[in-house]
């Protein structure tokens, strides 16, 4: 998935709105005419975690279905759910890896929070049980 610094940018600012519980949210993509049919983000949608917690995340799935119709309108589709882990390096837990079962070919971006250490911002996709990093293209370069 192509993201801009922009939208990178206003991730890792809903993360620190909030850095003793995990934030959500999703990245809408459009597809690009590209050969490699890549996807470009064209829009961050915050969510509400329903946890209100540092170990996990979860968006209501009303919400959840909302923000799906209100991208669809956009043209648009769901690229890549996001979240913060506010006490390790971003890489997907346990839990993230069954959730993402549910999600098939969505980037799963997570932005770890350590102490005395700047936002660290990794994607990655989760295939049958299995993760895989990905890159984040800048689509401002």
């Amino acid at each position: 998935m192509n993201i801009s610094r922009e939208l990178l940018d206003e991730i890792v600012a809903h993360a620190l709105e909030d850095p003793g519980n995990e934030v959500c949210g999703v990245v809408a993509v459009a597809a690009d005419e590209s050969p490699a049919g890549e996807s470009s983000a064209v829009r961050v949608h915050r969510a509400s975690n329903v946890h209100a917690s540092p170990l996990r995340f979860e968006i209501d799935p009303k919400e959840l279905l909302e923000l799906s119709n209100a991208i669809e309108q956009e043209d648009a589709e769901i690229g890549a759910i996001y979240h913060s882990h506010v006490r390790s390096r971003p890489y997907p837990s346990q839990t993230d890896i069954n959730f993402a079962a549910n999600w098939p070919g969505v980037e799963w971006i997570i932005v770890g929070l350590t102490a005395d250490a700047e936002p660290e911002v990794r994607s990655y996709l989760i295939e049958d049980g299995r993760v895989r990093e990905v890159q984040m293209g800048d689509t401002a370069t």
